[in-house]
């Protein structure tokens, strides 16, 4: 039970780390390497958002 509530966490904490990368993508003043610094997701993780 434990590992499966972990998942969920998890899975929560990235797509919260998805939106705010889209968001900041979305805004266009913010380098790749920006987002990437500010949301801990890499360089093509950002680019494959954009």
């Amino acid at each position: 039970m434990c590992k499966a509530m972990e998942d969920m966490r998890n899975e929560t904490a990235r797509e919260n780390t998805l939106q705010i990368a889209n968001n900041m993508l979305d805004m266009k003043k913010f380098t790749y390497e920006d987002i990437a610094r500010a949301t801990g997701l890499t360089v093509d993780e950002i680019k494959e958002l954009d």
